[in-house]
């Protein structure tokens, strides 16, 4: 039996464990002793407290006296909310029988390190009400609230605490106690809306009506929370003081309802996120499959259009082609190149999430890696390269189409008017009637004719030479120019042989003729030299002409200029000859003979005349077409002089660039936010230098629409200067990306800053060579300095292979600064693992071994709930239900160790 000292009613404490004695504000308690207010607070909450335990056994109490006198329900009472077996009890119905009920219960609340005080078995038999109470809360401080703690506080203090917590964000509450905190009802309702806020609209409450608050609170308690209604409202607000042990009592209650939800919402919390950063993934695995493949395809349709080398006939057509490549270059590529840059940033983005996150590397699909977008950019820029040189080689080779068309047709008219009549003056009989004079001026003209006719053999070559080079080029016109050069040539032939046929006729009837009029066959003899000289001047001053250098046009003046110093002598000639046929005309006018024309050539005085005035206005002609020539190569070789001065320029400045990112990248300092931002102000810094690039477009633009080919000025290509440019600017993201990426590492893996900057240092310090990546030796340096045993021959090999594998997976033999970091990371932090949500789902699932789609949909948002259900295989271990799920092999698949 325990030993019981009755020290007035229900105001009783008890020691616990620790041998606290557990006694609560007895000073006012003794106040009330004979306050029926607080005998009935007490006796409602404490017999809704028992019913709320006792309905789990299908058996509840009436009043609170009578019942628990033969001790059956109190011992049942105590192994419901013990979950122990008591002793087995006496049926009988003496007193007895009741006593020793009583003191095996009284003995098992004493087994549990309690130490009664002031409670006997007789006075709960006897139906002693303030025993009785007493007795209960006495359970009640044991079994519901001993427990509680908060913060290294326990029963009241922690409870007390708890409330004071959840209660702190709303106005009008202000617990400090529990009786009169709680009497305006607001407390109850604010400890309600914190953890169920779609329960209790608590911005409607009214601190003047505690009626209505309070039955608010316990009516939401009763029918959502499970709570049973301990306390009336009424006899709350009636009383002076409410009674804190029954305020207690219904409080504890609140503290156990929602410390379950507490861990449930845990659960649900870290499966949430779990679930949130998978989403994510597959989110930027999708965008970058479709960015992928838009860019790959862009790729493809693009190289059939730059291999294709079908010429065009024409200049414009071509000029045409080389418009529409300058619009590619222009606008087609520039967001193409911007698209592969964002593509690669996505990429590493992805991998270092995935890495934080303990998921397995991303693979794109088959053909759409990074690498094989790669090989294709580089396969466009090669087809890039071929097709802009093949569109200049075919403009060159159309210009000189051009000019040796022309060419052709101006010799080939000077040749057809020259031949125009002669095979007519071959046919012709003339010198069957001739005198002997007439024979011989016949056979001195025929003589003078094949001068002439072998003076023009070298323009007939000259034709068929000028055909043979455009069947060569491919000239579009062949077909045409090949049937004018053979008409020429069939005529030469037969100008030949009617000449070779005249000759023996004239040589036949020479034996006849033996007079000669030598002074109009010495005019003839000079005439038709001087005649054809002025022809091939005429034709030479005309002549078509394609130079593209300053000094071309300069060796072409200078010809010219030699040429004109030729023209005085040239003007002597022409007067001698002109005189020989006033000497002639002056002996006929002596001798009273009438001239008819000099028999022994054509070229009459008039005809040199003509010729040699048009020879005179040519000259100026030329003089003025050699002027604009050079005006020409004089402004293209300004356009060289001002794209050279700006290439020469910019080339070095933007390897200067490079130089300077890469050492930017190695010995960056401060914080990463500084880092950071440091990197945009340079990336801006760049950014801001495009319009000298857009400048140098502009000069090349200008370059080659003036067909400009060369340039000895700078070894400075655009293509150079363009290449150069995107490397810079794709460099510079890469390097803001990886700062990007250590910044998601730190903030992931709870990185100091100063560890940071332990390891830069650590990391810059073995990088002897600035490369921004260490060898296995300076890296196995770098983990000895770190206190990493690698140095043991065979263990410490075994280590540092180990660590390899992780930092170098791919076998490079190279370990950059990201994987450093996220070595390290691995090393100093925790992240969550397959088992850590393992463990959530088992509480969502109530400690079963598989869950149910209601169960997600209960504790998980919508979207995430249905994304489970989509994937966890059905259960089919023991104890299965209906569509009982698999979330161990969903957790474990979430973290690569198995496929979803």
């Amino acid at each position: 039996m325990v030993d019981y000292h009755v020290s007035g009613g229900g105001g009783g404490g008890y020691i616990n464990q620790e041998g606290k004695y557990m006694e609560q504000d007895d000073e006012w308690d003794r106040d009330l002793l004979l306050d029926p207010a607080w005998e009935k607070q007490q006796r409602k909450t404490f017999t809704a407290w028992c019913n709320s335990h006792l309905r789990k056994a299908g058996t509840q109490i009436e009043n609170i006296d009578e019942d628990f006198r033969d001790g059956l329900k109190l011992m049942l009472l105590l192994e419901v909310i013990s979950g122990e077996r008591l002793p087995k009890p006496e049926r009988g119905k003496m007193r007895v029988h009741k006593i020793n009920n009583v003191n095996k219960a009284l003995d098992f609340i004493a087994s549990k390190g309690v130490r009664l005080v002031s409670i006997g078995a007789e006075e709960i038999v006897d139906g002693n009400s303030k025993m009785t109470l007493g007795m209960i809360w006495t359970i009640i401080l044991r079994f519901a609230i001993q427990d509680i703690s908060v913060e290294e506080t326990s029963a009241k203090e922690g409870l007390l605490l708890w409330c004071q917590r959840k209660t702190a964000p709303y106005k009008n509450v202000n617990v400090q106690n529990f009786h009169i905190s709680w009497k305006d009802g607001l407390a109850f309702n604010a400890l309600i809306h914190r953890h169920r806020p779609e329960l209790i609209e608590y911005d409607k409450l009214r601190k003047d009506d505690p009626v209505t608050n309070l039955n608010n609170a316990f009516e939401v308690a009763e029918k959502y929370l499970d709570i049973p209604k301990m306390l009336d409202a009424e006899d709350i607000v009636g009383t002076l003081r409410p009674d804190e042990k029954a305020i207690m009592t219904y409080v504890s209650c609140f503290y156990h309802a929602f410390s379950g939800a507490q861990k449930a919402e845990t659960a649900a919390n870290r499966i949430c996120k779990v679930l949130a950063v998978n989403q994510e993934n597959e989110h930027l695995m999708e965008d970058y499959e479709k960015l992928a493949s838009s860019l790959l395809e862009w790729i493809r349709r693009t190289i059939p259009w730059l291999e294709d080398r079908q010429p065009e006939k024409t200049m414009q057509d071509m000029q045409q082609k080389l418009e529409d490549f300058r619009d590619y270059r222009r606008v087609h590529k520039p967001p193409k190149v911007q698209e592969k840059c964002q593509l690669e940033i996505n990429f590493n983005t992805l991998q270092t999430k995935l890495r934080l996150s303990n998921r397995p590397a991303f693979m794109p699909s088959e053909g759409k890696m990074v690498s094989d977008i790669n090989n294709g950019w580089q396969h466009l820029e090669q087809a890039e390269k071929g097709y802009e040189e093949w569109l200049l080689n075919e403009i060159r080779r159309l210009e000189r189409l051009d000019h040796l068309a022309e060419k052709f047709r101006q010799k080939a008219a000077i040749h057809e008017s020259w031949t125009e009549g002669k095979e007519t003056l071959l046919k012709q009989k003339d010198f069957e009637t001739a005198t002997l004079a007439d024979i011989k001026a016949l056979i001195r003209k025929h003589e003078a004719f094949e001068s002439d006719l072998a003076a023009h053999q070298d323009r007939v070559e000259q034709i068929a030479a000028i055909a043979q080079e455009l069947n060569e080029l491919d000239y579009y016109d062949s077909p045409s120019v090949n049937a004018r050069c053979q008409t020429i040539c069939d005529q030469w032939d037969v100008l030949g042989s009617l000449t070779h046929t005249r000759r023996e006729a004239l040589e036949q009837t020479e034996k006849h003729l033996e007079n000669i009029d030598q002074l109009n066959l010495e005019y003839a003899k000079r005439a038709a030299p001087f005649n054809n000289w002025m022809e091939g001047a005429m034709e030479d001053l005309q002549d078509m002409f394609i130079v593209h250098t300053v000094e071309e046009v300069d060796g072409l003046i200078t010809a010219h200029g030699q040429f004109k110093s030729t023209l005085p002598d040239a003007d002597r000639e022409r007067e001698a000859i002109l005189d020989i046929q006033r000497q002639a005309q002056k002996i006929a006018d002596y001798n009273h003979i009438k001239l008819t024309g000099n028999p022994y050539t054509t070229v009459t005085p008039e005809i040199i005349n003509f010729k040699w005035e048009k020879v005179q206005q040519l000259v100026p002609k030329r003089d003025n077409a050699l002027k604009s020539e050079q005006d020409k190569q004089q402004s293209n070789e300004r356009l060289r002089l001002e794209f050279a001065s700006l290439a020469n320029v910019e080339g070095p400045w933007i390897q200067s660039k490079m130089e300077e990112i890469g050492r930017i990248a190695i010995e960056m300092h401060g914080t990463l936010e500084d880092q950071m931002s440091h990197l945009k102000q340079y990336e801006q810094s760049v950014i801001n230098h495009k319009p000298n690039i857009d400048r140098l477009e502009q000069k090349h633009q200008l370059i080659q629409e003036a067909l400009i080919f060369d340039n000895k000025h700078t070894n400075y290509t655009m293509e150079h200067i363009r290449v150069g440019w995107e490397h810079l600017l794709t460099t510079i993201a890469r390097t803001i990306n990886e700062v990007e990426n250590q910044i998601l590492t730190r903030d992931a893996k709870g990185i100091s800053q100063e560890q940071m900057h332990e390891f830069r240092a650590s990391f810059n310090h073995f990088d002897r060579d600035h490369t921004g990546a260490l060898g296995p030796e300076e890296f196995k340096a770098c983990l000895i300095s770190l206190g990493y045993d690698v140095e043991n021959e065979r263990q410490g090999e075994a280590e540092f292979n180990r660590i390899m594998a992780s930092v170098d997976p791919n076998n490079s033999g190279m370990v950059t600064f990201q994987a450093f970091i996220d070595f390290m990371s691995r090393e100093t932090t925790d992240t969550d693992s397959a088992d850590q949500v393992i463990a959530s789902f088992k509480v969502l699932a109530g400690d079963k071994n598989f869950i149910t789609a209601a169960e997600l949909r209960r504790e998980l948002p919508p979207d995430q709930a249905e994304y489970c259900i989509s994937r966890m295989a059905p259960y089919h271990g023991p104890d299965t239900v209906p569509g009982a799920l698999d979330y161990m092999s969903f957790s474990t698949a979430l973290y690569g160790e198995s496929d979803l």
